[in-house]
């Protein structure tokens, strides 16, 4: 298995009114989307895994497609972790102990209401 090299993390801000940024950012995340790399959104940034250049040709183009969809000017938030030798921890080995907890509280959760809801049931 090939090492990962280099991961970007970046937040995209771009100004206008309110009620356009959503649309603007969504526009940005489908272009990451299509480059078929290893990607999670979040709620305050995207982090994507892959080469060095074509991780800094993406983060160039997010600012190119805020412009060209009507910002006058965009603010973009950018982590680099680049180690091309070594290569960096992926995604899923910084984050999936966290979303295992996590699943596991939803499972939690769903069996809880589920308790309830039977509960509810039989009292009728």
């Amino acid at each position: 298995m090939e090492k990962i090299q280099c991961s970007v993390a970046i937040q995209v801000l771009p100004q206008v009114d309110d009620s356009q940024v959503i649309g603007i950012v969504d526009k940005v995340i489908a272009y990451i989307k299509s480059l078929s790399l290893t990607m999670t959104v979040g709620p305050f940034e995207t982090t994507v895994e892959g080469d060095f250049d074509t991780l800094m040709d993406m983060v160039k183009e997010c600012q190119h497609i805020c412009i060209s969809a009507g910002a006058p000017h965009v603010l973009s938030y950018v982590k680099i972790h680049y180690s091309p030798e070594n290569g960096i921890w992926s995604i899923n080995q910084k984050t999936a102990k966290h979303n295992e907890q996590q699943d596991s509280l939803l499972l939690e959760i769903i069996r809880w209401k589920r308790q309830i809801s039977c509960t509810a049931t039989h009292q009728k």
